[in-house]
Order: structure tokens, then C-alpha cells, then sequence
């Protein structure tokens, strides 16, 4: 690939060269118009040189006030297709957003359909009519959203009209790179861990009611049994609402996580990374398990139901019942501070490679790659030490 010219912005009555679908292109704009002069020529040093010629002659009759607004004069002596403003698509964004998703379909889950398609879809019919190409779309989604939303949509809107240049429908993606122009945000997501002895104090406070209402209809103790898992476990939380007694050994001695359910789709399918993961139980958590077994153990029967015997909602599980919890807890200095209900998910790996497990045989517990535990857990909570050799 040859160089292209900077992305910046281009001063007024420059002409750009541009590379699309691997032939070059002449890009600039003129008394309020864009315009877009295909070349027909291969992306090569020699036809770099004919485009940046070609360029000039542009650049020259627009600064002396000769343009060729027809631009009849600029096109190869060959028959090449030329082309004025690509401002908008054949079709509008909404529909060639539901083209895309179509296509998509066969290749992603339901929940990624759901949660990601689902939102894009939803941001581009709120998106006013009068909003034809890249840069307003741009403006717009940076005014109404976080840039790191602009952002993620600004990727998926790439990559949308790039399969549909591809497929035909439009001439040119205009979402190209623009992306890259916004700054990626780095979402604070702590991996701090509770100690064992607060894990112990949360477990308490649950199974003796301590904070909870005498209003409620399900006392607070109904919950300790999932979050004692969870601890138990490290595993995260759409997986445990999802377990089924036929994912655990009659013995209790191993548990499969196959499957999982996101709270914002309430879809089963798979976990996190694809994968499917054995995790071998010790003799407190095979005990933990046997308790809670019911007697009448139906293999579809759900090990952490809602109290109506539905699926559980860790968001609300998240809002009605953690959160008073630790907050209470918290005041009371029980605990040093406030942590997110996955945060037992941090606090099992922490606490595993405090007693020695190796990193690697961690991140096989709770379907995570070694390199992630290297990275954010087993170089962070053991103290180094010098040993005599």
C-alpha cells in the first residue's frame, strides 16, 4: 500500500488521494459539494505519481477560479467512471443496519444480536433523518452519547458499510477510520478482592437476615446459598443462574459450565469465552451442594432459581440485595469498602493464588486465560521475595 495523504484536515482546496476498494480515488471539496474522482488506476508507485499530477491540476484550477464543476476535464482519456458526492447511501442507515444484522445472524448468538445489534439499531432510529453521511453521524453521536459509546458504534457502522461496499448496495464506506479519531476510554473495572474475612462477614449478614426487612417478601438468607457459590466458585455470575442440576455429578464432585445468562438479555447460550469447563469440587463445596440438593431432582431443575422459580436477575439481585448489604456493612466497618457482587469472582482467584495455585491451573477454573491472570492477579497480590540460593 502506498502512502495516502494525512488525515487531517485537509486545507480548502486540497485534493486527497484515497485508496478504496484497492483503485485510487480523488477526494476533495468545492463551493460546498464533495466530490469523488475515481481514477480507475491500481493503487501502484507509478499510478501514485499520475494521481498527485492529476491532483494539482485540480488544485490549480480551483485556486485560479477555472474548476470544472462538470469534471468532464479531469477524466482519463479512457472511459473511467467518475462520480460526484457519495453523500448518501443507496439505502438508509436503518435499513442497511438490518441488512448487515440479517447477515450476521447465522454467525453470532442471540445474545450478541440482542445486546450489541440491538443497541446500534436502536441508536440509528433515534438518529435524525437529515443525518446523511459520516462526519454528522459522527458529531451527532458524540453529542447525544459518551464518546466511548460514538466509538463502539463508529466501529460497528465500519464495519457494516464495508460488507455492504462489498455486497454492492453502496459505493463507499465513509465510516472508514473514523473510529481511530476518538480516543478509546478505559473503563475502570476493579479487580480488587474482599478478604476471607469479610467473604465470610457478606455470607453472614445474609444467612442470619441481618439487614433485611421484616417488609420483604424473601427474606435475605434465601440469597446466601448463590452468593456463597459464587465465592466458592469464582465463577461469574450469568453462569451460576444458568446451572442445572444435570451440569453437576450425582456425587457433587464436579460441576460443567456450559452455559450462561446474561441479565441484560435473559438469553441462555454460552459463556463469556465459548468454552465449556470442568470445575473439580473439594469437600466443602461437594457438602454446600448436597445440602441444597432438593429430593425430587428434576435435571432441568435450576440450582440458584428466582423465589417464583424463575431465572435470577443478578441486576436486581444487584440492587435489592447486594447493595444494602455491603452498604450496611460498610458503616458498620465490617468491610473496607464497597465492591460490585462480581467482585467474588476476583476474590476466589485472589484468594486461590494466595494459598499457591499456579496461575495457569486458576485461569482453567474460572474459564480465564493464564495471561490474564498474570496480568491482573498473580503479579499484583503476592509480595516478592528474594530466596537464598
Amino acid at each position: 500500500m502506498y502512502p495516502k495523504s494525512s488525515k487531517s484536515k485537509a486545507p480548502k482546496g486540497s485534493v486527497r488521494i484515497k485508496v478504496s476498494n484497492g483503485r485510487l480515488q480523488l477526494v476533495f471539496s468545492h463551493s460546498g459539494k464533495r466530490h469523488y474522482l475515481s481514477l480507475g488506476l491500481p493503487d501502484s508507485k507509478l499510478n501514485h505519481k499520475a494521481a498527485e499530477a492529476k491532483a494539482k491540476v485540480i488544485e490549480a484550477d480551483i485556486a485560479f477560479e477555472r474548476f470544472d464543476p462538470t469534471l468532464a476535464k479531469y477524466k482519463p482519456q479512457t472511459a473511467i467512471n467518475t462520480f460526484t458526492p457519495i453523500s448518501t447511501p443507496k439505502v438508509s442507515f436503518t435499513d442497511l443496519w438490518e441488512k448487515y444484522t440479517k447477515y450476521k445472524a447465522p454467525q453470532v448468538s442471540a445474545s450478541t444480536l440482542t445486546r450489541d445489534y440491538g443497541k446500534i439499531a436502536k441508536r440509528l432510529k433515534l438518529m435524525p433523518k437529515s443525518i446523511k453521511d459520516g462526519v454528522s453521524a459522527r458529531d451527532w453521536l458524540l453529542n447525544k452519547y459518551s464518546s466511548e459509546v460514538a466509538r463502539r458504534t463508529l466501529v460497528q457502522l465500519n464495519a457494516c458499510f464495508k460488507w455492504a461496499v462489498r455486497s454492492d448496495l453502496i459505493e463507499e464506506n465513509f465510516f472508514e477510520g473514523m473510529a481511530g479519531d476518538i480516543k478509546k476510554t478505559v473503563r475502570d473495572s476493579s479487580r480488587e478482592p474482599f478478604s476471607s474475612g469479610e467473604r465470610d462477614a457478606i455470607i453472614a449478614a445474609l444467612e442470619n437476615n441481618t439487614y433485611s426487612s421484616k417488609y420483604s417478601p424473601f427474606s435475605h438468607s434465601y440469597y446466601a446459598p448463590y452468593v456463597n457459590f459464587l465465592f466458592m466458585t469464582g465463577c461469574r455470575p450469568e453462569e451460576a443462574v444458568a446451572l442445572q442440576w444435570k451440569h453437576i455429578t450425582i456425587d457433587c464432585t464436579k460441576i460443567n459450565f456450559i452455559e450462561a445468562i446474561p441479565c441484560d438479555t435473559g438469553i441462555r447460550g454460552a459463556t463469556k469465552n465459548k468454552k465449556t469447563r470442568i470445575f473439580p469440587c473439594n469437600p466443602k463445596l461437594q457438602s454446600f451442594l448436597q445440602r441444597i440438593k432438593p429430593e425430587k431432582l428434576l435435571p432441568d431443575l435450576l440450582v440458584f432459581p428466582s423465589p417464583r422459580g424463575q431465572i435470577l436477575d443478578t441486576h436486581n439481585f444487584s440492587n435489592r440485595i447486594w447493595k444494602p448489604v455491603i452498604e450496611a456493612l460498610v458503616k458498620e466497618q465490617k468491610l473496607e469498602k464497597y465492591l460490585p457482587q462480581y467482585n467474588t469472582r476476583h476474590t476466589f482467584i485472589t484468594l486461590a493464588l494466595e494459598h499457591g495455585l499456579d496461575a495457569k491451573d486458576v485461569a482453567r477454573l474460572v474459564g480465564n486465560s493464564p495471561e490474564i491472570i498474570y496480568r491482573h492477579y498473580a503479579g499484583t497480590k503476592r509480595e516478592l521475595f528474594v530466596p537464598e540460593f
